[in-house]
């Protein structure tokens, strides 16, 4: 981005840069511990879930190619090294120590109220000032939900098939 736009971008530059950087180290993490998950993971509907969760996967990518993008936009250098993703992220990591298949769900839905919340956070700090950002953001932010949903959806599939089969079995 030329001189004139980052001047006109109605924020803090630096600090957004910064923002951007977590966001991007979150990108980073979120994509691993869905791939990582979605190879590892044990149980009822693993079939089903595994490529959807590696859909997912590729979409926290893309995430990070847009973010990318928008750090070097604004003149900034994005995080270069892969231990500084843990330094920078709010959100947590959790490796899937436990492959079952609720357990990787739900550790996969925390990481999505995460970045639901870092999204919604950075698309209020550029509402009306930086409106490049902004639009990222919202779009990301769509995303987020999306899979939050997805998710939600899968563990209470899951549970009804527990509930089910208890029925069964009385």
């Amino acid at each position: 981005m030329g001189a004139h736009g980052i001047e006109t971008a109605g924020v803090d530059v630096q600090k957004l840069i910064t923002i951007l950087n977590e966001a991007l180290s979150e990108e980073w993490l979120a994509y691993y511990q869905y791939w990582i998950g979605a190879r590892l993971m044990e149980g009822p509907m693993r079939s089903e879930i595994e490529p959807e969760l590696l859909l997912h996967a590729t979409q926290e990518l893309n995430h990070a190619v847009l973010v990318v993008g928008r750090i070097i936009q604004l003149g900034g250098t994005p995080v270069t090294h892969p231990a500084d993703w843990f330094k920078l992220s709010k959100c947590e990591y959790e490796a899937p120590l436990d492959p079952y298949v609720e357990a990787v769900l739900k550790q996969n839905l925390n990481g999505e109220r995460c970045a639901i919340k870092r999204y919604k956070d950075l698309a209020d700090f550029t509402n009306g000032k930086d409106h490049t950002t902004h639009q990222m953001a919202t779009t990301i932010l769509g995303e987020e939900l999306e899979h939050e949903q997805d998710i939600e959806d899968w563990i209470n599939d899951i549970k009804r098939m527990k509930e089910d089969m208890k029925k069964l079995r009385a």
